[in-house]
């Protein structure tokens, strides 16, 4: 998808899948839980399929992954 096939600049609503994603609603981009960045659809590579969350890179994930509670132990 890109910006000419008439989705304009607007958020698109998105289902996170499993390696995948679905298009509910069209749109150009999605905003990072954790950043508030605007991610273009063609450079969406991190989500939580838990929390349905875009990330914009792998520090926000990780980042989101804390705060979730969700990493394992570590030794200290």
């Amino acid at each position: 998808m890109n910006l000419f096939e008439g989705n304009g600049n607007r958020e698109a609503k998105i289902r996170y899948l499993d390696a995948d994603f679905q298009i509910l609603s069209p749109g150009s981009y999605v905003v990072c839980a954790m950043t508030g960045k605007q991610i273009p659809l063609d450079e969406l590579r991190y989500w939580s399929i838990a929390r349905q969350e875009p990330y914009a890179d792998a520090l926000s994930s990780f980042e989101a992954d804390k705060r979730a509670g969700v990493l394992p132990n570590q030794k200290r």
